[in-house]
């Protein structure tokens, strides 16, 4: 049944927080990121026409059993970030609209249409967790200034649910499937990308002026796909449009470390200049790598404990910022790394903002991250760097070399 927000459903949602007394731009998304979720969202749009959207919907299921009736599903669309969202508006998504419940997802899947007046259009879906009170938010792109345009085909894992990572191993298959194609065309990028700099560093950092594009032909629709190498793929159904979609492989390892030579570039982060260099001009990474921990915690047990722990948070940057690079070696990444998962996250149009509680003092420490039109991704940010973030970075630092975590 489809319909609007019911009676019950408000009560529940005034509780705590409704979408009636939010816009989009003052939601606090921060559980997107949490390292304690039970669930995640996604929404994919695929246009079907000029004004006409197909949302799909997903929610995976991080907890073991994750039970429909422990939460509340909704879902609205909105003209911009500042516009209130009325109850009016929001569509509650009841059991009998699920589109598929398997293993690991939950999956709706809406047709919405946007009217000739709005230049702009977003769709907010939202779960709540009705044992905790836990809000999930993910909102995403309809008609915006920072999507050229959408693609009007979608990807899809072999249970027929629709691709929803930010990453795919390398030789696993996709499928697609299109109303208006029986092919799609296939561009793969083997381009490697250096570390981010310090969030500090404000020099404008090297851009590579050429990148290669290898043309891999067409392939048909409605039959498994594999991608067979590590770098990035763009595919498209119309070449003369900027609408494609982009498929980042990486190795079938990830998000986890695979290798001693990821693991020396990772700790870069962690480490001085000529620690780094020292750990990459070894024969042997292991012993360089066991050494490196050991001497800088001076604590074998801490050290252990750290690897295990700064690791960790590798594995979900990956999981979580992954664009055409790879989540740890973006802008988010770093920081995500470094300082944890913020407690407040707010997106607008332009930027995404993270807010940390500063250790030992009632101030908070605020990154910013503009968002960057770009054409292979409408989730490209870069981080506003700045001198003032020198004391709590290098603080932070010290704490991890020092065997602790300041999250």
């Amino acid at each position: 049944m489809k319909r609007n927000i019911g009676f019950l459903f408000i009560l529940t949602l005034l509780s705590f927080s409704t979408f009636a007394q939010n816009n989009l731009q003052s939601i606090n998304q921060s559980l997107r990121y949490s390292r304690y979720s039970r669930i995640s969202l996604k929404v994919i749009p695929i246009k079907i026409a000029e004004r006409t959207f197909k949302l799909q919907m997903l929610v995976e299921k991080i907890e073991d059993e994750a039970n429909f009736d422990d939460y509340l599903f909704s879902y609205t669309i909105v003209n911009s970030f500042e516009q209130k969202i009325d109850d009016d508006n929001v569509i509650a998504l009841d059991r009998d609209l699920l589109k598929k419940d398997t293993d690991g997802h939950f999956y709706f899947e809406e047709t919405v249409d946007i009217p000739s007046s709005s230049d702009q259009a977003y769709v907010i879906f939202r779960a709540t967790d009705t044992r905790q009170e836990d809000e999930y938010v993910y909102h995403a792109d309809l008609i915006s200034p920072f999507v050229a345009d959408q693609p009007s085909f979608g990807a899809y894992f072999g249970n027929d649910i629709p691709y929803d990572q930010n990453f795919l191993n390398v030789e696993e298959s996709l499928l697609f499937k299109s109303e208006n194609s029986v092919s799609l065309y296939r561009y793969f990028y083997p381009q490697s990308f250096a570390i981010p700099l310090p969030p500090m560093e404000t020099k404008t950092p090297e851009i590579a002026k050429e990148t290669q594009v290898i043309n891999e032909g067409d392939f048909l629709v409605n039959v498994p796909v594999p991608f067979e190498k590590s770098g990035y793929y763009f595919i498209q159904e119309d070449t003369t449009t900027a609408a494609g979609l982009m498929i980042k492989t990486a190795g079938k390892a990830f998000p986890k470390v695979s290798t001693w030579e990821e693991m020396i570039q990772m700790v870069a982060y962690i480490s001085t200049r000529k620690e780094h260099e020292t750990l990459l001009a070894a024969e042997n990474k292991k012993i360089a790598l066991d050494e490196y921990w050991i001497r800088m915690t001076r604590d074998e047990d801490a050290a252990k404990s750290l690897i295990k722990e700064y690791f960790r948070q590798v594995e979900f940057a990956n999981i979580l910022f992954t664009d055409f690079k790879e989540g740890w070696a973006t802008d988010r990444g770093m920081v995500y790394i470094i300082m944890g998962p913020p407690q407040e996250v707010y997106f607008n149009l332009d930027k995404e903002t993270w807010v940390y509680l500063a250790q030992d003092s009632n101030s908070k420490i605020t990154f910013t991250f503009a968002r960057v039109k770009n054409i292979l991704t409408p989730q490209y940010y870069t981080l506003n760097r700045s001198r003032a973030y020198q004391p709590v970075w290098f603080k932070t630092i010290t704490a991890w070399r020092n065997g602790r975590m300041v999250f």
